[in-house]
């Protein structure tokens, strides 16, 4: 019996470190192609200010921009509980005090979820006749954006961030991406 048990326990860590294997690798390295542009996915604000989450995403985004590869930045995240302001001006203030133009940010301040997220930006990158982005989130986060960006046909590249500091809570966040990658694949 307690033979059993071990079994049953091994492979299920195998099992989990699998997933997050199959969760933490879906975005793309290092992106060379320019694009039309950039789509940082929302995250928590904390009254007025990011999480660091939002704030790596947006600091991911500006290196990209100032790159050359992308034209414009889409700042896609609404107002949640607690957040004095919404996630995309959260992140519009980061970036103008980092010097990016004003006129290259475009905002997408009504969605709830990364579903919404790219579903939302979409409708900005069709109005504006893009061809192409780059969407930027936590690594953990890029397998399911991919999964939805492909299902909506968004021609695009996936850049992630991985707070080292935060090991934990990205560990974490890869263990919720399984039920919610789940979900969203029945969309």
């Amino acid at each position: 019996m307690r033979k059993r048990i071990f079994v049953i326990l091994g492979v299920l860590l195998v099992l989990l470190g699998l997933s997050q294997l199959y969760i933490f690798t879906g975005g793309t390295k290092k992106i060379t192609e320019k694009s039309n542009a950039i789509i940082i996915l929302g995250c928590k604000v904390n009254g007025k200010e990011p999480s660091r989450f939002l704030l790596e995403r947006t600091l991911k985004a500006k290196e990209l921009y100032s790159e050359g590869l992308g034209e414009y930045i889409i700042l896609s995240g609404g107002q949640g509980s607690g957040e004095e302001i919404s996630e995309a001006m959260c992140m519009k203030k980061i970036l103008v005090d980092n010097g990016i133009p004003e006129d290259k940010l475009l905002l997408e301040d009504k969605s709830k979820n990364t579903y919404e997220n790219l579903r939302n930006s979409k409708e900005i990158v069709k109005e504006k006749n893009f061809n192409n982005v780059i969407v930027v989130s936590n690594e953990f986060h890029l397998r399911r954006a991919k999964m939805i960006g492909d299902k909506l046909n968004i021609n695009a590249k996936y850049s992630g961030v991985f707070v080292k500091d935060k090991w934990l809570t990205e560990i974490y966040g890869g263990i919720r991406e399984i039920p919610a990658i789940i979900k969203d694949s029945f969309r």
